[in-house]
C-alpha cells in the first residue's frame, strides 16, 4: 500500500503563519503566535484519518502478543508507527471501553493537560494565547515534527502519578541507610517506566577500615544487590527492563576491580555456555551471573588523563580522609579499562574535567553522574524530561533547511517541557526539590543521519560535521532564548541567583563556539548566521531576566519516539542500513531501499535513469560499491553503521560528536561501535582522542564482544539430550592438497593502480580452477617485493587444499591502503588497494558470472548491459565503444540541467522482503549473508538495532535505553 501524506509535513512549505513566530514578552505571559496552523481550521481537520488493525507477534514462538482493531491513525502515520504508538503508549484495559483507540485521544489527553497548566501558571497572555499553543503542539505532534519522552506518552492526562522525567541522577552516601535507600529509590524510578543513574565513590573502598575496626565491603559489593534487583523489575509494568548506569571515580582505591567487574561475568559466561548450561539472555542459567543490568562508567580526571599522556604515576585517595593510599601507573590503568571495554564493552568513560568546566550550577555542586545512556548530566538527586525533533521535517524540497521554522519550533517545544514540570510528579521528595528548583530540560533531535545523506553529505565529512553543528547550536539557542523570555514572564529557576555568574559564563562558551564554527557553504553557513543571532538575543535577554532552567539540550537515543515519528536515524545516529523492512497495513512485509538514497543521488545531480539503476542496484545488494553509474568519490554519502563492504570508521562517530558537543548543554547518547577486529590499542586512542576532542562522554562496542543474546522463548533452545547427542558425535575433517601438474595454464595481467605498477599471474588446473597465484610489485629484493612473494605463497598453498576463490574475493576486496585509486582496467576503474584490485580481477577472470555477480563483481560490458535491459547478464565482448558508453552513461548531470523531482523510486524497487526478515537488522543479514550484533526482543523475538548507546526493537518499540 502507498502511504501518502495529506497535508503538509516538511519545512516551510507546509507552515503557515500569520507573522514571525516569536513569543513577545509581556507581564501577564506569552504571546503565541502561529507557525504552522490556520485560524479557525483545527489541525486534525486537515488531514485524512483511517482505521486500522494493529497486531503484534512474537516472531520465534508464532504467539501473538498484542491485538487491537480499529486504531485511527493519519493516512500518511506508516503501519510500524502505529503499531508502536498503540502497544506502547495507548492506555486502558485492551478489550474494555476505557481503552484508547484513536491518536486524537492519545495527543489530547497530553497537549490539553499542558495547556491547562500552562494558564493555570501564567505562561500565556490571554485564552487566545493558550489556544494557539494547544494547535501548534497538537500540529506538531499530528505530523511527527517532534515527540515528548516516553514517559509523557505513558503517564500524563492518566490517573497514574505524572512522571513525564525519563532520566534520573540519584545519589549515594557512605551508610548502609544510604545504600539501602538507593536501592528502593531505583526500583522506584525503573516501575515508573524511566532510568536512573549514579556515582558510588563515596562509598569506602575495600581497602579502608569501618569504624568498627572491620574492613569496608567496597562499592563493587554493593552493586550486586542493585543488579539484582533491577534484574526483577520491568520499567512500566511490562513495557521495558530496567536501564542504570554506575559510576566511579578513577582515584577510587577500587576502581581496578570495578574495571574488571563484568569483564570477569563474560569470562564465567563463556566457560558455563561451554560447559553446556543455557547462557543466553532469558535463559534459565544466566541469572547465576551478575552485573548484567546496568552500563559502568570510570569517571576520569584531567589530571588522570595527563598522567596518561606522561606514562606517570597516579593517586588512589581514600574516600574518608582524601589521602592518597596507593599509587598506580596511569597508563597501565588506561590500558586495563580498554582492555575490559574490548572483551565486554564495558567500561565506557566519563571526562570529569569537560562536564564541570561546562556545567551551569558549580555553586550549588558538582556533576558527578549521568543517566543510563549518559546524555543527561547534571546535580545528584535531579531529574530531566526530554523531545526530539525530527530534523528531516524542515529539509526544504529546494535542499535548504528551514532554520526560522525550526527555531520556532524548539520555542514552542521548550515552553511546553517547561510548563511539564510545573504538574510532574517525582519519586522522590530530593529529585522534587532539585528538579524545580533547578528546572532541568533535554531538548534534542533524530533523523540527522537521514537529514546528511539527502543533503549529499556524508556523514564522517567536515561538511557533515559542520551542518551538524550549526544546527545544534541554533537548537541550544532558540531553546536558551526562550528560557531567558520565560524568565521574565515566570521567573528564572531558583538556584539560578547563587549560580548567576557560572551560568551567564556557560552561555558565553556556548556563544563563541557557535561563533567560531567554521562553515563549508551556503547550507551549514544560513544556519549558523541564524544560530548567531539567537544566541546574542537570547543572551542579551538572560543578563537581564536570567534563565528559567538549568540545562535545555541534550541527544537522546531516540529509539521509541523515533519510530514514532517515522524516523529513518535515531539521535546523532548515522542510517543503520540503506535498506529498510517495511510492513504493510493490508499485511505482508516489502524490502524498500531508504528514500533518502535517491534524494542523496539527485542532490549529487545524477540523471533520473542513473539513480533508478542504482537504487535498483543497492535493493539487491544492499550497498553502493560498484553501483552503476555512482561515482567512487560519492561512496562515503552512503556509508552506514553496519553491512558490508563499507561501514563508518570509529573516529567518524568521534569526530561527530565531537563537532555538536559544544552546543548541548548535557552529553550525547551513542555508542561507538568498532569491528571484532579492533584491537586494545584502538580503542585506547578512542578514549583518548574523546578526551582531547573535548567529549563528555564516551563508551565503545566492538563487534561480537559479548556472548549472551536474549531469547524470547525457551522453545528455540535445544534440549540436553540433544547437546549429549551432539557431544557424542565428532566428526574430524582434515583437508588434503592438490598440487598443480608439472604443465599448467597461467595467465599473467599487467596494472597499475594509483600509480603502482605490477604483475599478477595467476596458474590454473587442467580442469580451469585456479591454483596459484604470484605478485609482482616492487623491486626484486625490497620488503614490499618480499611481502608479496610471502603473500602469494600463502594464497596458493590455501587454494591447494581448498580454499574457495570466492572466500578470497570476499575478505580481500574492499581493503583500503596506499596505494589506491585509478587503474589502467577498464573493467575495475577504480581500487581501494593493489589487493582490492588483484581479487576483484581475479574474480572476473576465474570465478563463474553467477557468484561474482553476487559478489558485485562485473565487467564494463556487463553493466553498460545493466542500463539497457535492466538485468545483470554475461556479455562476451570488450568492445571499446560498450564500455566509452558505459563511461559517458555513468557521468553526472551537466550543471545547466535541472533534475525534476519524481515518484520514489522505491516504490519501483520494492520487492516481498525475505521470509526470515523481520526488522532492517535481519533483512541486512539476509542480504549481506553477515551477521548483526545486536540482541533479539524479550517482547517479539525479532533483532534489535542501536539506538545511542542502548538497543530498539523495530518490530514492537521496546528499548533498553530510557527514553
Amino acid at each position: 500500500m502507498t502511504e501518502t501524506v495529506s497535508g503538509p509535513s516538511r519545512g516551510s512549505a507546509g507552515a503557515k503563519s500569520t507573522g514571525k513566530a516569536r513569543a513577545k514578552q509581556t507581564a501577564r505571559g506569552l504571546t503565541i503566535d502561529r507557525i504552522y496552523t490556520t485560524p479557525g481550521v483545527h489541525p486534525y481537520d486537515e488531514v485524512t484519518w483511517e482505521r486500522r488493525d494493529v497486531a503484534q507477534q512474537n516472531w520465534q514462538t508464532g504467539e501473538t502478543v498484542f491485538e487491537q482493531k480499529g486504531v485511527e491513525f493519519p493516512e500518511f502515520w506508516s503501519l510500524n508507527a502505529s503499531t508502536i504508538v498503540t502497544t506502547k503508549y495507548f492506555r486502558g484495559a485492551v478489550g474494555t471501553d476505557a481503552r484508547e483507540w484513536s491518536l486524537r485521544q492519545l495527543i489530547d489527553r497530553v497537549v490539553k493537560s499542558y495547556r491547562q497548566a500552562g494558564e493555570e501558571n501564567g505562561y500565556f497572555a490571554g485564552p487566545d494565547d493558550a489556544e494557539v499553543f494547544e494547535h501548534e503542539l497538537t500540529w506538531m505532534l499530528l505530523h511527527q515534527v517532534f515527540s515528548f519522552n516516553s514517559p509523557v506518552w505513558f503517564n500524563v492526562g492518566t490517573k497514574s502519578p505524572q512522571q513525564v522525567s525519563a532520566c534520573f541522577i540519584l545519589s549515594v552516601d557512605d551508610s548502609m541507610e544510604s545504600i539501602l535507600n538507593w536501592y528502593r529509590e531505583e526500583g522506584m524510578i525503573f516501575k515508573g517506566g524511566s532510568g536512573a543513574g549514579l556515582n558510588l565513590s563515596r562509598i569506602r573502598s575495600s581497602k579502608e577500615l569501618l569504624s568498627s575496626g572491620g574492613t569496608a565491603s567496597g562499592p563493587v559489593s554493593f552493586m550486586r544487590g542493585a543488579d539484582a534487583s533491577a534484574g526483577t523489575i520491568k520499567s512500566g509494568g511490562a513495557t521495558r527492563r530496567a536501564a542504570k548506569m554506575v559510576v566511579l571515580d578513577v582515584d577510587h582505591p577500587d576502581v581496578e576491580e570495578f574495571i574488571e567487574t563484568k569483564a570477569r561475568e563474560e569470562n564465567k559466561i563463556r566457560a558455563l555456555r561451554d560447559a553446556g548450561f543455557e547462557m543466553d539472555l532469558g535463559g534459565k542459567d544466566i541469572v547465576s551471573v551478575q552485573y548484567q543490568n546496568a552500563n559502568n562508567s570510570v569517571r576520569v580526571s584531567d589530571e588522570f588523563m595527563h598522567a596518561v599522556e606522561k606514562g606517570e604515576k597516579f593517586g588512589l585517595r581514600a574516600r574518608m580522609t582524601g589521602e592518597v593510599i596507593e599509587e598506580i601507573d596511569a597508563r597501565e590503568l588506561f590500558g586495563k579499562m580498554a582492555k575490559a571495554a574490548w572483551e565486554c564493552a564495558d567500561p565506557g568513560i566519563q571526562y570529569d574535567g569537560t562536564i564541570n568546566d561546562w556545567h551551569t550550577n558549580p555553586e550549588t555542586g558538582r556533576i558527578t553522574a549521568s543517566n543510563p545512556c549518559s546524555e543527561y548530566m547534571s546535580l545528584d538527586n535531579s531529574s530531566c524530561n526530554l523531545a526530539s525533533l525530527n530534523l528531516l521535517k524542515f529539509l526544504n524540497k529546494d535542499g535548504s533547511f528551514d532554520s526560522e521554522t525550526f527555531a520556532q519550533a524548539v520555542e514552542l517545544i521548550i515552553t511546553a517541557m517547561d510548563i511539564s514540570i510545573t504538574f510532574a510528579d517525582f519519586p522522590t521528595e530530593k529529585i522534587t526539590e532539585t528538579t524545580r528548583a533547578y528546572r532541568q530540560l533535554g531538548i534534542g533531535y533524530a533523523n540527522l543521519g537521514a537529514l546528511l545523506m539527502a543533503s549529499g553529505l556524508a556523514y564522517d565529512s567536515e561538511a557533515g560535521r559542520a551542518l551538524a553543528a550549526a544546527i545544534t547550536s541554533l537548537m541550544t539557542g532558540a531553546a536558551y532564548k526562550r528560557s531567558a523570555e520565560l524568565a521574565g514572564v515566570v521567573g528564572p529557576y531558583e538556584g539560578f541567583a547563587r549560580n548567576a555568574e557560572a551560568h551567564s559564563r556557560v552561555m558565553r562558551k556556548h556563544a563563541a563556539a557557535s561563533d567560531a564554527l567554521r562553515t563549508h557553504f551556503a547550507l551549514d553557513g544560513d544556519v549558523q548566521k541564524v544560530a548567531t543571532r539567537y544566541w546574542q538575543q537570547g543572551n542579551k535577554i538572560g543578563e537581564n531576566n536570567g534563565w528559567r532552567n538549568a540545562q535545555a539540550s541534550l541527544l537522546a537515543p531516540t529509539g521509541t519516539i523515533g519510530f514514532m515519528m517515522d524516523c529513518d536515524t535515531t539521535g546523532i545516529e548515522p542510517d543503520f542500513s540503506l535498506v529498510k523492512f517495511k510492513k504493510l497495513v493490508g499485511g505482508g512485509s516489502l524490502q524498500i531501499v531508504n528514500h533518502t538514497v535517491p534524494e542523496a543521488l539527485r542532490k549529487l545531480g545524477y540523471t533520473e535513469e542513473t539513480v533508478e539503476a542504482i537504487v535498483e542496484y543497492v535493493a539487491e545488494k544492499g550497498n553502493v560499491v560498484d553501483a552503476p553509474g555512482l561515482k567512487p568519490e560519492h561512496y562515503a554519502v552512503f556509508d552506514c553503521a553496519a553491512g558490508q563492504p563499507r561501514a563508518i570508521e570509529p573516529m567518524g562517530h568521534v569526530r561527530m560528536m565531537a563537532a555538536v558537543q559544544p552546543f548541548l548543554s548535557g552529553a550525547i547518547s551513542k555508542t561507538v561501535n568498532m569491528p571484532e577486529s579492533a584491537t586494545v590499542e584502538e580503542i585506547e586512542d578512542v578514549y583518548l582522542q574523546g578526551w582531547k576532542l573535548g567529549l563528555k562522554a564516551l563508551a565503545v562496542y566492538r563487534d561480537n564482544c559479548k556472548v549472551g543474546q536474549p531469547l524470547s522463548d525457551g522453545s528455540t533452545r535445544k534440549s540436553a539430550k540433544d547437546k549429549e547427542a551432539e557431544k557424542e558425535v565428532v566428526v574430524e575433517y582434515r583437508p588434503t592438497r592438490k598440487r598443480l601438474p608439472k604443465s599448467r595454464p597461467s595467465r599473467t595481467t599487467s596494472f597499475t593502480v594509483g600509480g603502482a605498477k605490477g604483475y599478477v599471474t595467476a596458474g590454473s588446473y587442467p580442469d580451469d580452477g585456479l591454483g596459484e597465484v604470484f605478485l609482482k610489485l616492487g623491486k626484486q629484493g625490497s620488503t614490499l617485493a618480499g611481502v608479496m612473494d610471502a603473500f602469494s605463497i600463502a594464497i596458493s598453498v590455501a587454494l591447494q587444499y581448498g580454499v574457495p576463490l570466492e572466500t578470497y574475493v570476499q575478505k580481500f576486496t574492499n581493503m583500503r591502503f596506499e596505494p589506491s585509486g585509478l587503474t589502467d582496467d577498464p573493467d575495475v576503474r577504480m581500487a581501494q588497494s593493489v589487493v582490492d584490485y588483484i581479487f576483484r580481477r581475479l574474480a572476473l577472470d576465474h570465478l563463474p558470472f553467477e557468484k561474482r555477480s553476487a559478489l558485485g563483481i562485473h565487467t564494463a560490458a556487463e553493466r553498460t548491459q545493466q542500463l539497457k535491459t535492466g538485468e545483470y547478464a554475461p556479455v562476451e565482448s570488450d568492445d571499446d565503444i560498450e564500455v566509452e558508453s558505459y563511461r559517458q552513461s555513468a557521468s553526472v548531470t551537466p550543471p545547466d540541467v535541472v533534475v525534476r523531482d519524481t515518484t520514489p523510486v522505491e516504490e519501483s524497487t520494492a520487492k516481498q522482503a525475505p521470509a526470515e526478515a523481520h526488522t532492517s537488522a535481519e533483512l541486512l543479514e539476509a542480504i549481506q549473508g553477515t551477521s548483526t550484533d545486536a540482541p533479539l526482543c524479550f517482547t517479539c523475538g525479532t533483532k534489535m538495532r542501536p539506538a545511542g548507546s542502548c538497543y530498539v526493537c523495530e518490530g514492537c518499540g521496546s528499548t533498553s535505553g530510557c527514553s
